[in-house]
């Protein structure tokens, strides 16, 4: 499916291009919101290297990856970027994940773009299973997955080699028949 364009009421997901290099890198390269992801802030030629990769992974086909920008409606600001890959080892599943703008937190904007990247999957891709993972100490994350309809599943124990040493990722999911009934909560 290319090109992607889904809205919510205040955001909106879209494919990335060569001018969003810059906005992805306040994202992207933020010591402060990169604290909880599974790597270190990014140099400006790493995200260039991260766009240039992701629009050239939204043509291919069959498509796999879409790594998308979130933006504010109204003005068509980036504040997040997103990804939605498909998992190779399940049948008709995704992962989920995505940063937002430190600026942008606070705002109820993590759930609405759970929201956005679950239609993505479950009403675009007509996937069956959706997972996501988390830092342990990202408890933000925790309620925004389940605010979206997800729910615990576990631990990953040593998932992740960040900033010199092993974490644990805490994994939500949700099933398509579970989906429409968190979109409504």
């Amino acid at each position: 499916m290319y090109p992607v364009d889904r809205d919510s009421a205040r955001m909106a997901l879209r494919e990335l291009t060569l001018d969003d290099v810059d906005a992805v890198l306040a994202v992207y390269g933020s010591a402060e919101v990169t604290t909880h992801l599974s790597f270190s802030p990014r140099s400006r030629d790493e995200v260039d290297g991260i766009v240039a990769r992701s629009m050239a992974s939204a043509t291919v086909e069959p498509r796999d990856e879409y790594a998308l920008a979130l933006t504010e409606k109204d003005h068509g600001e980036l504040v997040g970027f997103v990804r939605l890959a498909l998992d190779p080892h399940q049948q008709r599943a995704a992962t989920i994940g995505g940063a937002l703008r430190a600026d942008a937190w606070g705002r109820g904007y993590g759930k609405e773009t759970v929201q956005l990247l679950l239609a993505l999957a479950f009403t675009d891709l007509n996937l069956h299973r959706v997972w996501a993972a988390r830092s342990p100490l990202n408890e933000a994350a925790a309620r925004t997955l389940v605010a979206s309809g997800m729910t615990e599943e576990g631990r990953i124990r040593g998932h992740v080699h960040v900033r010199g040493a092993w974490r644990d990722s805490i994994t939500y999911g949700i099933l398509r028949e579970e989906w429409p009934a968190a979109e409504r909560s």
